[in-house]
């Protein structure tokens, strides 16, 4: 018996040594000097992005759109500066790792730099118009985070003043990078936009770590993010009843919602409620008339709007704005969640908190399952 424990012993030991020289068990230098295994930095929900190793000092992330309906890929290097002499694979953009100096696109993108408490590295932002984080507020008025302009219409020389290391941008949407090839930094997506689930969203939180050199950190904080998220999914897993929920308004004459495959679709599934079009295979918006929406909506339970609206939001506004919404059973029955931008930090701490929207929905939904639940962004409206 003492033999065959002193072999599985030997057996152990050498499988480790071997596991440290294969592709799965590759190190990588986080900013506070310590490693990991790039393994820990592999997506496990996100779909947009991979990690691989490279030569010595070097991390191959490979991005793509994670709906697929995009075929372009992006292949960038990342390498490490303390490792002189690293070599860049043929078709791969080199980024020279941990940036210091970084421009955000998107408020999603600002999000992972707010999460990992690293606004300091932010240089330059595009709209400000719902931002409620009072380091980058502070940033924006002492100069030391720059406004460059919207999406598409973006202002060259700005950012070029600004001197960034890197830009962040979101390729799929409405572009207009044409304008920043002068800009001597390279350019990197951030595809977290286009994610179908909230922990493939948040995920790309790991791709921010490895760029600023904060790995450690964003592998545990999504790891927090993780566990938590899983455990109040387990409380609805097996609901009796799952009450039925719409989206959107009205705008124009069309009714906006979300699609059935969009993360915010799988918000309201994991937390023990039925979307009402989810047989759509819509990821992001959808247009409707009224007609439709009415047909499939009129009776169920509950309502959910997110809006900007200056004052307080109400079942009156809401009726005033159109006549027709008291027709629905969410309205009568004063069952609407609803989430005003104006009041939280929606765009630029949602993306990393989708756990804190899941109980915020549980506690609507099943209010029994999170009797001591504060709502952060949804609540019933009042």
């Amino acid at each position: 018996m003492k033999l065959l424990k002193n072999l599985i012993a030997m057996t152990v030991l050498l499988w480790g040594f071997a596991s440290c020289g294969s592709g799965g068990g590759e190190r990588r230098k986080s900013e506070g000097g310590d490693t990991l295994a790039l393994s820990e930095m592999a997506p496990k929900y996100a779909r947009g992005f991979k990690v691989m190793p490279g030569e010595k000092g070097v991390t191959l992330l490979e991005i793509s759109d994670p709906e697929g309906s995009e075929s372009h890929k992006f292949n960038i290097a990342l390498v490490d500066r303390s490792v002189p002499g690293a070599r860049v694979p043929a078709g791969y953009t080199r980024v020279d790792v941990p940036v210091e100096k970084v421009v955000c696109m998107t408020s999603l993108q600002l999000s992972n730099f707010i999460k990992l408490g690293l606004t300091e590295k932010v240089a330059g932002v595009t709209s400000t118009r719902h931002l409620h984080n009072e380091h980058m507020r502070r940033q924006l008025a002492d100069g030391t985070t720059g406004k460059i302009g919207i999406e598409g219409n973006f202002d060259p020389e700005v950012v070029i003043a600004l001197r960034p290391d890197l830009i962040l941008i979101s390729p799929f949407k409405r572009g207009g990078y044409e304008a920043l090839k002068g800009v001597d930094a390279p350019m990197v997506p951030h595809l977290g936009y286009k994610e179908l689930t909230p922990l493939g969203q948040a995920e790309w939180i790991k791709v921010v770590g490895m760029l600023t050199g904060h790995d450690r950190e964003a592998v545990m904080v999504f790891n927090d993010i993780e566990k938590r998220y899983n455990e109040l999914k387990d409380l609805t897993d097996s609901v009796a009843e799952r009450p039925s929920v719409f989206t959107g308004e009205m705008r124009g004459g069309n009714w906006y919602a979300v699609g059935g495959r969009s993360f915010m679709a799988q918000l309201i599934r994991d937390a023990g409620g039925d979307y009402f079009l989810k047989d759509n295979e819509e990821s992001g918006g959808v247009t409707l008339d009224y007609e439709t929406v009415y047909s499939q909506a009129a009776n169920a339970d509950f309502w959910r709007i997110v809006n900007s609206y200056d004052g307080a939001f109400n079942y009156d506004v809401l009726a005033a704005r159109d006549a027709r919404y008291m027709d629905f059973d969410a309205w009568k029955n004063r069952r609407v969640i609803y989430c005003n931008m104006r009041e939280v930090p929606f765009y630029e701490s949602m993306p990393v908190e989708p756990e804190v929207v899941l109980a915020d929905l549980i506690k609507v939904f099943h209010p029994e399952a999170l009797p001591d639940h504060n709502p952060v962004y949804y609540h019933l409206l009042k």
